[in-house]
Order: C-alpha cells, then sequence, then structure tokens
C-alpha cells in the first residue's frame, strides 16, 4: 500500500487513499496480531514460530519494522503528497498562517461547532488519569496556574463526531482539527499557561474470545464487546516533539511500557486522510467504473425470468466488475416478492445498510415465507452492527440462528426454495465475499447461482446443520471445512502431483488472502518435487518460499494490489485431462480449516471455468501492479520491460467484462 501512495504514476487523491489505507491496515494490525503477541508474552509462552522466533523476538522486528515504515509514510506525506495536492488547488495548512477572514471565519466556528463539544480533563488530586479510548486522537498538556506556580497533566480530546480536516472558506483550503484545538486552548484554560501541548493516540486490543461453554452467544459477545472498549494498551503513538516528561507521565498513566511507545513525525491517524479522496475532484482519480451487468441476467426481466436462467445453466458473476445489485440483490429482492417462492436461507457475515438481504428476509417473512438468517455475531468489528440486524429480524419474525461459540460461520451461501408445479426446486447463491453492498464496489470477488440438485442438496443440509442439532454427513459436491475442506483439497493436489510423475499435464493455480497451513504447504512442496507447475496469488501473508531448490523451484508467488482489493479465493487444479474448478470462503490458514465454517463449491460450467482460468491469466500477466515472493521471503515489484506496455490485471478484466456485456447486448439486438 505505502508504495503505491509513492507510484506517481498513481492518481494523487488515490495514492492519498493508499495512504489512508496504510495507516487504517496498521491499526487493526495492532489491535488483534500485536495484541496477540503481548497476550502470548504476559502468559510466558516461549513458543518459537515457524521462523524460529519467539515472541518477543517477533515483537522487537515489528517494531523496528513499523518505525521504518510509518517514518516513510511521514516523510511522503510532507514532503511530495501534500505539496502535490496544494499545487492542485487542495491545501492542508497550518493554523498559525491563517490571518484576517480566514482567522474570523475559525473563530466565529470554533465557537459554534467546537468549543460546545470539548472537555478539558486535568489530572491531580481528585481528578485521576482519564480512560483513554482506542483510536482516539487525543492532546496532552502541562497547564500552569501562574499565580501558584501549580503544572497539572492534562488531556483534551478531538471530538470524533466533527471532520479531522476543518474547511476554511469553500476554496479547499483544510486545516486538522487538532491544531485548531489547540490555537484555541485558552478558551478551555481560562488565565492558565500552556507550556506545553502535544498530540497521542492509544490502540487497544480489540481481539475477544467468546467462551466455548457460552449459554446465550448474543449475551455473551455483548459482554465482550463492552470488555473491548477496555482492552489493553498495544500502542501508543506520540507526536515525536513531546517532551520525555510527559511521555512518561502518558505511558504511566496509561500503564504501557517504553516498548509500546512510537514517535511519529507530523500528523497522527493518517486513516483520517480518506476525508480529502471523498472530495469532488475526479481528475486527481481513478476513471470511475460502473459495473455492467451480467449478459445472462441482463435477459431476465423478472424474478421468474431470473430463476428460469439459472435452470439453464449455472451463472458466475465477478465483482465489481460485473453488478452486485443487478445479480445478488435483484435475487433475493425477486425471491421476497415473488409467490412461488416459500423459504428463504441466507447467512450474514458483514452487510451494511444499502444491500437488501435484510430487508428481503423482513419482506419474506411478512409474506409468510419460510425465512431464515444465520447472523455471525463474532465478525471482527461488525460485531455491534450485526447484532442490531439480528433484533430487527426477530422482530419481524424471521428464524434468527447465531450459530457456534467455537466456530465463525464464514460460509457466504443463500438458499432460495420455490414451488414449481408439484415440485419445490432449490436455487443457490455461493460467494467468495460478503453480502455487502458497498464492498461489494470495491472488493473483488466470484458468486455463483445454481439449481444443481447436488449442490443445492448440500447448501440445504449445511444450514440444517447450523440451526439444528446433529453431525452432518459427507457432503455431495461441496467441500466444507471444519470437516474435511483440507483433506479433500490434499487429496486434489496428491492427485496433481501423481499426473506430473506420470508425464500428465499438472497444474495448481491457487488464489487466497492468506496462505500459511503447513499441512498444504508441505503438499504443495511435494507436488512441486514432482514437477508440478504451481501458481499461487496470495494477496497477504505467505508462508510458503517459493522458487527453494530441491524443494519448490516449480512454484511461483505473487501479490496483486491495484484501485480493488483483491478478496476472491478459486482453485484450479488440473491432473492429466481432469481440472477441479472451486471457488469459496476460506482461505488456507488453520483458523479458516479449523475454527471456521466454510464453504467452497465446485464449478462445473465449462463456460465459468474458461472465464476462472481467463481471470486467473490476467493476474499471472500483471506486469506493474503484481509483487512477486522470491525464495528469501522479501517481495519484488514487478515493472514492465523497457519495450513492454503495462498490463495491469484489474484494468484488463474491466475491458474483458465491458467486452462481454457489449457482445451480448449486439447479440440480443441482432435477435
Amino acid at each position: 500500500m505505502l508504495e503505491l501512495a509513492e507510484d506517481r504514476g498513481v492518481p494523487l487523491l488515490e495514492r492519498i487513499r493508499f495512504c489512508a489505507i496504510f495507516s487504517s491496515n496498521l491499526d487493526e494490525f495492532f489491535m488483534v496480531r500485536v495484541a496477540g503477541l503481548l497476550g502470548l508474552i504476559a502468559s510466558g509462552v516461549s513458543v518459537r514460530s515457524a521462523d524460529g522466533r519467539t515472541p518477543l523476538e517477533a515483537l522487537v522486528d515489528i517494531r523496528r519494522r513499523v518505525t521504518e515504515l510509518t517514518a516513510r509514510q511521514s516523510k511522503l506525506l510532507r514532503r511530495d503528497l501534500l505539496g502535490e495536492l496544494d499545487a492542485q488547488g487542495i491545501s492542508v495548512g497550518d493554523v498559525g498562517e491563517l490571518r484576517g477572514r480566514d482567522l474570523a471565519e475559525l473563530t466565529e466556528r470554533f465557537e459554534r461547532e467546537i468549543f460546545p463539544v470539548l472537555t478539558p480533563l486535568a489530572v491531580g488530586p481528585g481528578q485521576p488519569f482519564p480512560y483513554i479510548s482506542g483510536l482516539s486522537l487525543s492532546l496532552g498538556l502541562f497547564v500552569i496556574d501562574p499565580e501558584t506556580g501549580e503544572r497539572r497533566l492534562a488531556r483534551v480530546k478531538v471530538p470524533e463526531v466533527l471532520p479531522r480536516f476543518l474547511e476554511i472558506g469553500r476554496r479547499n483550503l483544510f486545516v486538522p482539527l487538532e491544531q485548531v484545538i489547540a490555537h484555541f486552548l485558552p478558551w478551555l484554560f481560562p488565565e492558565m499557561e500552556i507550556s506545553e501541548c502535544a498530540a497521542f493516540r492509544v490502540t487497544r486490543d480489540a481481539d475477544f474470545e467468546v467462551s466455548d461453554e457460552a449459554d446465550d452467544l448474543l449475551e455473551a459477545v455483548e459482554l465482550e464487546l463492552r470488555r473491548r472498549r477496555f482492552g489493553d494498551v498495544v500502542r501508543v503513538e506520540i507526536s515525536e516533539a513531546m517532551s520525555p516528561e510527559m511521555r512518561d507521565r502518558l505511558l504511566d498513566g496509561l500503564g504501557a511500557s517504553e516498548d509500546q511507545l512510537y514517535p511519529v513525525e507530523g500528523l497522527l491517524d493518517l486513516a483520517d486522510l480518506i476525508q480529502l479522496v471523498r472530495l469532488e475532484r475526479p481528475d486527481l482519480k481513478d476513471d470511475p467504473w460502473v459495473p455492467v451487468t451480467q449478459p445472462r441476467i441482463g435477459e431476465a426481466a423478472s424474478p421468474s425470468e431470473f430463476f428460469q436462467e439459472i435452470r439453464r445453466g449455472d451463472i458466475l458473476v465477478h465483482h465489481p466488475y460485473e453488478s452486485f445489485t443487478t445479480s445478488f440483490d435483484a435475487f433475493v429482492r425477486g425471491s421476497a416478492k415473488d409467490p412461488s417462492v416459500v423459504g428463504l436461507k441466507t447467512t450474514v457475515y458483514r452487510t451494511s445498510d444499502e444491500t437488501p438481504l435484510v430487508p428481503a428476509l423482513i419482506d419474506a417473512a411478512e409474506e409468510g415465507k419460510q425465512s431464515v438468517c444465520l447472523v455471525e455475531l463474532k465478525a471482527r468489528f461488525d460485531e455491534h452492527r450485526n447484532i442490531e440486524w439480528s433484533r430487527a429480524l426477530e422482530r419481524a419474525g424471521v428464524h434468527v440462528v447465531y450459530g457456534f461459540p467455537n466456530l465463525k460461520i464464514h460460509a457466504k451461501a443463500t438458499l432460495i426454495v420455490r414451488r414449481e408445479g408439484d415440485m419445490l426446486r432449490r436455487y443457490v447463491h455461493v460467494g467468495t465475499g460478503n453480502y455487502h453492498a458497498l464492498n461489494a464496489r470495491i472488493y473483488e470477488d466470484f458468486g455463483l447461482f445454481t439449481a444443481d440438485p447436488d449442490v443445492a442438496a448440500d447448501v440445504a443440509d449445511l444450514f440444517n446443520h447450523m440451526t439444528g442439532f446433529g453431525r452432518p454427513q459427507r457432503f455431495r459436491k461441496l467441500l466444507v471445512a471444519p470437516f474435511a475442506l483440507r483433506a479433500r483439497l490434499i487429496e486434489e493436489i496428491r492427485a496433481v502431483a501423481r499426473a506430473a510423475e506420470a508425464g500428465k499435464k499438472a497444474s495448481i493455480r491457487i488464489k487466497v488472502n492468506a496462505l500459511t497451513d503447513q499441512a498444504v504447504i508441505e503438499e504443495l512442496y511435494e507436488a512441486s518435487q514432482a514437477r508440478t507447475e504451481i501458481d499461487v496469488v496470495a494477496r497477504g501473508v505467505c508462508s510458503l518460499r517459493p522458487g527453494v531448490p530441491g524443494m519448490s523451484e516449480n512454484i511461483r508467488v505473487r501479490s496483486i494490489l491495484g484501485r480493488y482489493l483483491e478478496h476472491s479465493r478459486m482453485f484450479i487444479l488440473e491432473a492429466g485431462k481432469a481440472a477441479t474448478y472451486l471457488i469459496g470462503s476460506a482461505d488456507l490458514m488453520p483458523r479458516n480449516l479449523d475454527h471456521r465454517l466454510e464453504l467452497v463449491v465446485p464449478i462445473d460450467d465449462s463456460y465459468a471455468q474458461q472465464r476462472l482460468s481467463s481471470a486467473f491469466d490476467s493476474l499471472l500477466a500483471d506486469n506493474s501492479q503484481a509483487w512477486e515472493l522470491r525464495s528469501d521471503g522479501t517481495w519484488r515489484r514487478t515493472r514492465p520491460a523497457k519495450d513492454e506496455r503495462p498490463r495491469p490485471a484489474q484494468a484488463a478484466l474491466m475491458r474483458s467484462a465491458r467486452a462481454r456485456f457489449h457482445r451480448r447486448s449486439e447479440s440480443s439486438r441482432g435477435r
């Protein structure tokens, strides 16, 4: 992300976006991953990771690396991005530079909009050190009474309900809110002297575990959410200019240690730069992309015609290149209204106010249809939203199930039961991403609509397992974790390796967000040694080392970063004349394969297989937004050769989606 923010070939506000995403991702890394390491250290665990490090050694490396990266980010913003923004008429200024009308406007706005929501909190007799909430930006102060000479530490929280960058006038001049507050501190501490003012920010442990013995999962999750607010401190970011005395006072008050301190030069909390990205400056952004309607769905004018089209053959959609609104949204909206539909069952991991899934469930329940929703309450950082959705659904008469305390329901599946003549037919949607309309515009994912009787029966059995009580039998077609996904995938890998040993065509292509499962990695090493050609596209963590002589010289690993978040999981395994195509919700990590309910579905339709293969070809051909993993564990960005044109995969996939849509439209007009 940081390298893309540094790339002058990327539009300016997109570079700002990558800078903001870098900070947001780093926050989550500390709240979850670093918090886990600190927990291991506190409990005295001395286990070593796969690379031989203890938790304490890993933490030291993380602190060094994070310090390097945040310094690089601050330098990029200060010396490059802010200057380029100013040249384009967007200025992030300093309050101290405002004069005349601008300063008068700021004073009036401070009195009217900011001052009423500020609360100064001093530390002294009867005034204990205040609670500092996670990810909140604060000003630390030393305040002196000039009459008595008494000096106190104080804290002023920068209100999260206000924009981080306050616009002055209407000419795209912005000043950071913390600077505005610092300028007007005498209003908060009348007749006092401010001897020091410095910004700081606290990150707290946001991970939690629900007890396997929890009797009421909803109540247990609500309790843990309340505890999360008071999670242990894992990071304290401070302005680099902060005095040693104030650092010590803050660390003492927070109960934090010196090695949790991260000095930052310049602005803190750069995730708020996303406010500037939202400015209406299309000339400084990527060209807008309007998702096209999947050509076959485009011909389905009514719910009954949509179902008829699915019966004709499986339909594969690729978001955000193809529209989520005219595919999945239309599927559930139509199902809720179709008088022939008698049942609608779905899973909710993450959703949004714009997704009609929840309203469709409510409409279906009110129409007397069997309406069932499995809500995963433990979806990290979406727990509160999911609790609210679940209560709204229950009030409308939807059957709401919360899953299992010890198993996250990460599968993305929707089952529609429809009466057709004297029989009931089942229709299924299986996706690689969440039913979240906003994410579907920026997350790359696949979705499958099918009426395959075996897949539909498997999904029905899976819902019965999630809502009922019993052990599922062997699934007909689905690969389901934690029951048999790892074992079935390893079977497929071994079949490819045997084909390679016999001199037949043998290749494995895997696309995941993360690859860390040791058993799967060992099988891929074995397949490589049998001369299987293996390509892995892993967006994030990959514990496999490619290109190691005698072990993995036939394995290549790359990561794709661009305007969309690569999020789909797909597996293509070719053994001689046999080929297996799979998509689903599961990454190849122990947590996914052992501690989550994941769903992977085979793709049997030849045209859909061709589309998956073509999409993978585009990822492997990318020579401008791809990073290749080397055998020493470092990543190197690919660059076009001197006479080679750039081939970004996501741009190629946009062109392909548009061409498919136009070909189908022209064909329809010709008929």
